[in-house]
């Protein structure tokens, strides 16, 4: 089945477990080979361009279209989990560069995050608008089952016990069952831890994390870009979370594009 919007032709794929749909070239250029896409909707390689490129998990698609035509698709459904570890400025700058506009954002937050933020954050949580929270305990919250889960879920930042808890299916609050939902129906879980040193109870927790399916993403930034300020150096990590969500961004410079 095509879709053409103004000369922008997508081809779908409707087959369960088949290859996944590419982008044509334009209708003037059909004839053009069509380039594989991976199944695994890995588009690091394509976030950072010019191109505006946008990668949409449940439904198999990847986007590359004019801004005013966005709104004939589907929009990505992404839950940010704020925990008590220090590092409330890696959930501010993502949830700076998630547009509700574009995509359906969910917030929860942990019991002890709210006191980390109140520390490191004092002007609060800045929240655009559209964006829709979520109280700890309500297990109403639309991700809170498998029928409905999110596209992606990312933990920023995730405390070890949280960790623990998610790799061993412990799923006392919302904020943990979503996690579980999110392995099991095989979605995209990203976690953003922030410890150091690492115990063996730490790797240990990681292992069965990564043999589930989840991305374990520490908050390691970098620092060739020449960050001078808190914000640039947070926004290099923040850079690889949008990067695996396949969200394009420019908050970093990539690796020989520093000099530019």
């Amino acid at each position: 089945m095509g879709f053409c919007v103004r000369g922008t032709v997508l081809v779908a794929d409707q087959s369960e477990g088949g290859s996944v749909g590419g982008v044509a070239q334009p209708a003037s250029r059909a004839s053009t080979p069509q380039k594989s896409i991976a199944t695994s909707l890995d588009t690091r390689q394509l976030c950072g361009s010019k191109q505006r490129t946008q990668a949409i998990c449940g439904c198999k698609w990847v986007l590359a279209v004019p801004a005013a035509h966005r709104h004939y698709f589907r929009q990505l459904k992404i839950l940010v989990a704020i925990t008590g570890a220090t590092g409330a400025i890696y959930a501010q700058r993502l949830l700076d560069n998630l547009d509700p506009q574009l995509h359906e954002v969910h917030v929860v937050l942990s019991h002890y995050a709210q006191q980390v933020i109140a520390v490191e954050l004092p002007e609060g949580l800045r929240l655009a608008a559209g964006v829709q929270t979520h109280n700890l305990k309500s297990m109403n919250a639309p991700f809170a089952s498998g029928s409905n889960p999110p596209d992606a879920m990312v933990v920023i930042p995730c405390t070890m016990g949280t960790m623990g808890r998610i790799a061993h299916g412990y799923s006392e609050d919302v904020l943990l069952r979503a996690a579980d939902v999110t392995l099991k129906e095989r979605r995209k879980l990203i976690l953003v831890p922030r410890e150091t040193p690492l115990s063996l109870v730490h790797v240990k927790n990681m292992e069965l994390l990564l043999l589930a399916g989840a991305t374990i993403l520490p908050a390691n930034p970098s620092f060739y870009s020449g960050a001078t300020t808190v914000r640039q150096i947070a926004d290099t990590v923040v850079a690889r979370v949008l990067d695996h969500l396949g969200i394009a961004n420019d908050l970093a410079p990539r690796w020989a594009e520093a000099g530019d």
